[in-house]
């Protein structure tokens, strides 16, 4: 018999207050679904971070014959190579090298945008196109400086690359759009929680005479705020659904199926991360909805 007075209730109430329930769950669709996707931006972020930071940090690129710098005048010598190595394995903050040949780096070239390219009588490149190179892995990803300063300028170095000039860029602008969306979501969190107080109080007000009489019975504070507490999960349960099926669709259709096949070279968020992003919003959710509702209905249903 309670049971059935509490659905009975609950039923009534979202009968009632349907255009207050509908705000309440597009605020909160809207609102789970900006903090899902700052979650899934950060979580790219620490991926990408992990492993470029766990990568070849700086690669030093030595002379060809016909190099754009100026202080090339030819082909780097054994000599020139052998200095270069030396002073990178003698610094204390590499942990280690490794030497990339003409024919291995045009074979990565060839890997990146596809063999047909470099095919035919007049290909685009050719392995005597490209630089050797020395790819150094640091002891700290931060402590980049002295490794750079002691190996530009000396003989047969063409130009030194931190792997943060090309990269730096993509994580600035995801760091970005990371703020930009828990911005927008704090402030759509706060319309929420408003939102959700104004409908607790128009449910007490259209309730006024059944909880009065409860009262008078001796129902329980509990008892009668159970039906508000149940509007208020049904409203986060179908939020929270709708901000993980916008986030699985923009995993999918805007990563999976989108950048992801441009950018390869980009260590993108997968299912698991969507999964973390969907454990965070879940937990939201109903705190957005039900913590609201159990303080605001000791006031609101008092007679």
């Amino acid at each position: 018999m309670q049971l059935r007075y509490i659905f009975t209730e609950l039923r009534q109430g979202l009968r009632r207050n349907v255009s207050m329930h509908i705000a309440v769950v597009l605020t909160l669709f809207v609102s789970l679904t900006l903090v899902g996707l700052g979650t899934l931006l950060a979580q790219q972020a620490d991926r990408a971070t992990e492993q470029w930071g766990n990568q070849l940090q700086i690669t030093v690129y030595l002379c060809r014959d016909g190099d754009e710098n100026p202080a090339c005048q030819s082909e780097v010598t054994d000599p020139q190579l052998d200095q270069v190595v030396t002073t990178v394995a003698d610094n204390p903050e590499v942990s280690g090298y490794q030497l990339e040949s003409k024919a291995e780096a045009f074979e990565k070239v060839k890997e990146l945008y596809g063999e047909e390219t470099f095919s035919g009588p007049n290909p685009l490149l050719t392995e005597e196109d490209m630089a050797q190179s020395v790819r150094i892995t640091l002891q700290d990803p931060n402590e980049f400086a002295g490794v750079t300063s002691a190996v530009t300028g000396l003989d047969g170095v063409s130009q030194v690359q931190d792997l943060r000039d090309s990269v730096g860029p993509i994580l600035d602008s995801i760091d970005v759009l990371t703020i930009a969306a828990w911005g927008t979501a704090a402030l759509l969190v706060a319309a929420a929680l408003l939102l959700v107080a104004n409908t607790i109080r128009l449910a007490a007000f259209a309730r006024r005479k059944e909880i009065g009489i409860m009262r008078l019975v001796g129902a329980s504070t509990l008892y009668i705020a159970l039906p508000f507490l149940m509007e208020a999960l049904v409203t986060a349960v179908i939020g929270v659904g709708l901000a993980a099926g916008a986030l699985a669709s923009f995993l999918k259709f805007g990563i999976t199926d989108g950048v992801a096949q441009d950018l390869t070279f980009i260590p993108w968020v997968g299912w698991s991360e969507w999964g973390v992003a969907v454990v965070v919003v879940a937990v939201l959710g109903p705190a957005l909805t039900l913590l609201p509702t159990l303080l605001l209905t000791r006031k609101y249903i008092k007679v």
